[in-house]
């Protein structure tokens, strides 16, 4: 394979950090652009020598060597895409601009290479005669499938008009994600009157002066769109006004300013649209489809249909509660979208008699990642160990390698950036700085990162996380783990490298646990006393455990058939971007839209991996649902379950079809009424039905 003369630049040297970590304190703006050229033309040599090669097509001469062509140039892209999320900043989506029509350009003279697929198809015709493992079978169809559907069969014509549709979507998706984020933060909520501050918890207001303070402002208080800060604020503040003014400001993210997303989405649906008629295929949802578990957008549409019925009476039950609350305890008539979070609080006061505050000093960030770390390694036989040996990309950002307590063998690196800042992207993810498996000529470990918005310490007291911060963290947590125990041989098949609808069955599974006393108790204390949670308070958290999950479960459902909306749609026919997302989810709302439309900060289906696969959420729910029912049934850290769980579907990947990797772990197909009896929805449900 071909070698970089890297010129002293970060990203082309081969690191000597432990695991070949990036060396994040030499790498500058200025060499993303020289490393991704001079990755690029390193991979092009590497893939002119297996077309070059006069060897007859076989699997190590021909897929293997395509698997290992672009090595450095998954490094150098991998790094600026992550720290284009986790940083951000006018300079790297300057970058965008230049880099990823490059990328897309490169991938595209790739994938429709004609000799190169030529290679590929003549070991792909032999696959019934050779002698491959599951995984080395399953990498042959993976390639083959992934240049017929990247258009490897189209005429010239066809293949130059996709050409230029990779390229400019390759600048799309950045841009509406930049937008949703500015548009965001130019929003400041400034209270100089403490009045204006009531019903909000001290931790609240400290987090909101401690904001300002950061501003210059010594005497005031600042409310932003961040999560922790927008949060509270509509769930506490006794304020309608200022509620109703932040809520709207949240609900029109990137909608009527000049970071407005509405050509930015048309574009997207319609460049996929027609890239997906281009190949065959009638929409942008058939063509992910058929590379799903679910296979067909008409059995998404059945699942989301069957959930939206049992959510819907259920979430009309909830709303009805609630208005006869506000109206009887608290003479509101007219409850409106920024009352609901604000009052269904008060009313769980009223019915489960504790706030959801009253949980936030018994979860300090460093105690719960510490509960975090053990509760793995109960569950899977490993240690966390904190390293200062990598460097990191923000002084927020902590490092911690992941060991095998069986024979302490090196699992993999793990960075953990858990603070919001100017600049990075809303919401919470886990990702890959370099997949376990076959990397320059070697099997290396994963390095991995997960990357939250909590709660931020300030100068009265540490990150103190609500308890939904905590699910967030096992959450993420969960993928991290399918990323670090992964054992496979090639990269692209290790770790969250599955098929969508499969990919948030590990990290969802993991928010069980954050609900079951015997794991609380491994991190749950008081941050100023060290006092356990109460058990009493444990008690009060799992029965509100599905206080309003109608309304949830509707909002999630809504979310999803909004995402198949766009993507079975002819774009031609859509002209406004509200007028479609009403028309759509006009049966999964129990408000009319008063503010901007959802779709105009929907990352994750313009700016992520989720287009037409939002429904994956609930699909995996079902699984996860099912699994931890064994958890429950066999002891939740029964040392065989979860020895079994990891090494048959954590470090299994994508080597193999999910289906069979779950029936291999539970001994049978997942029960598909797992999570409405969890929900105790089962009776709506059937009545639905």
């Amino acid at each position: 394979m071909s070698s970089i003369n890297s010129g002293a630049n970060p990203l082309l040297d081969p690191s000597t950090l432990p695991n070949h970590a990036p060396p994040f304190d030499k790498i500058k703006d200025e060499h993303y652009l020289p490393a991704v050229e001079a990755a690029i033309k390193e991979a092009r040599a590497n893939i002119e020598a297996i077309k070059a090669n006069k060897e007859a097509p076989d699997f190590e001469n021909t897929i293997v060597a395509l698997e290992s062509a672009s090595e450095t140039l998954g490094v150098a892209s991998g790094v600026f895409y992550n720290q284009l999320s986790a940083m951000g900043g006018d300079a790297l989506h300057a970058l965008v601009e230049k880099i990823g029509p490059m990328s897309a350009h490169f991938s595209s003279d790739v994938i429709l290479d004609e000799d190169l697929f030529a290679r590929i198809k003549a070991v792909y015709n032999q696959r019934d005669t050779l002698t491959l493992t599951p995984e080395q079978s399953t990498l042959l169809e993976e390639t083959y499938k992934d240049f017929v559907r990247g258009g490897a069969l189209l005429d010239e014509g066809k293949k130059k008009r996709l050409r230029e549709i990779s390229q400019e979507m390759s600048v799309l998706g950045p841009s509406f994600m930049n937008n949703a984020k500015k548009s965001a933060e130019q929003f400041k909520l400034w209270i100089d009157n403490e009045e204006d501050l009531s019903g909000l918890p001290a931790t609240a207001r400290s987090a909101a002066r401690h904001a300002a303070q950061e501003e210059g402002e010594q005497d005031k208080w600042l409310i932003t769109l961040d999560m922790p800060s927008y949060i509270p604020f509509i769930q506490y503040a006794d304020k309608r006004d200022l509620r109703e003014k932040i809520w709207r400001a949240y609900a029109s993210r990137a909608w009527g300013d000049e970071f407005d997303n509405s050509d930015n989405i048309l574009k997207i649906v319609s460049l996929r649209h027609e890239r997906a008629q281009l190949l065959g295929y009638q929409t942008h949802a058939h063509y992910v489809l058929e590379h799903r578990m679910a296979e067909r957008p008409e059995t998404v549409e059945a699942f989301l249909n069957k959930t939206k019925a049992a959510y819907k009476k259920a979430a009309l039950d909830d709303l009805e509660r609630l208005k006869s609350f506000a109206r009887e305890e608290h003479g509101l008539d007219d409850l409106k979208p920024w009352d609901v979070t604000y009052y269904s609080e008060k009313l769980k006061q009223k019915l489960f008699a504790f706030s959801s505050e009253d949980l936030r000093p018994y979860f300090p960030l460093e105690r719960v990642l510490e509960g975090c770390f053990e509760h793995f390694s109960k569950l899977f036989n490993v240690r966390f160990e904190p390293s200062n040996a990598y460097p990191v990309w923000h002084k927020d950002v902590k490092v911690f390698e992941l060991y095998d307590k069986s024979d302490d063998r090196f699992i993999g690196t793990l960075y953990g950036d858990f603070f919001p800042r100017s600049g990075k992207k809303d919401g919470a993810w886990m990702t890959s700085y370099r997949d376990q498996g076959l990397f320059r000529g070697l099997i290396e470990r994963p390095v991995t990162a997960i990357v939250c918005n909590f709660t931020k310490p300030t100068a009265d007291h540490p990150s103190l996380l609500t308890h939904g911060e905590v699910t967030t963290l096992f959450h993420e947590m969960g993928h991290a783990m399918h990323g670090l125990l992964a054992d496979t041989t090639y990269r692209s098949l290790s770790g969250t490298n599955v098929l969508w609808d499969f990919v948030e069955l590990p990290s969802q599974l993991q928010e069980n646990w954050c609900f079951e006393k015997e794991a609380l108790d491994m991190f749950a204390s008081h941050y100023e006393t060290g006092e356990k949670i109460p058990s009493e308070l444990i008690d009060k958290l799992v029965a509100a455990k599905n206080f309003m999950v109608g309304w949830a479960g509707l909002r999630q459902s809504a979310f999803g058939i909004l995402d198949m909306a766009w993507h079975m749609t002819d774009p031609a026919t859509i002209k406004d971007v509200g007028a479609f997302e009403d028309e759509h989810t006009a049966d999964a709302s129990l408000f009319p839209r008063l503010a901007g439309p959802f779709s105009a900060a929907f990352s994750h289906i313009f700016a992520g991996g989720y287009a037409a696969g939002y429904y994956s959420y609930k699909w995996a729910e079902v699984l996860e649902a099912d699994a931890f029912e064994l958890f429950l049934e066999r002891g939740l850290y029964d040392r065989e379950t979860g020895i079994r769980y990891r090494q048959e579907v954590l470090s299994k990947g994508g080597s193999e079809k999910p289906a069979l990797l779950y029936h291999r772990f539970r001994g049978r197909d997942a029960d598909p009424d797992a999570l409405l009896r969890r929900e105790g929805l089962l009776d709506a449900e059937e009545k639905a039905a």
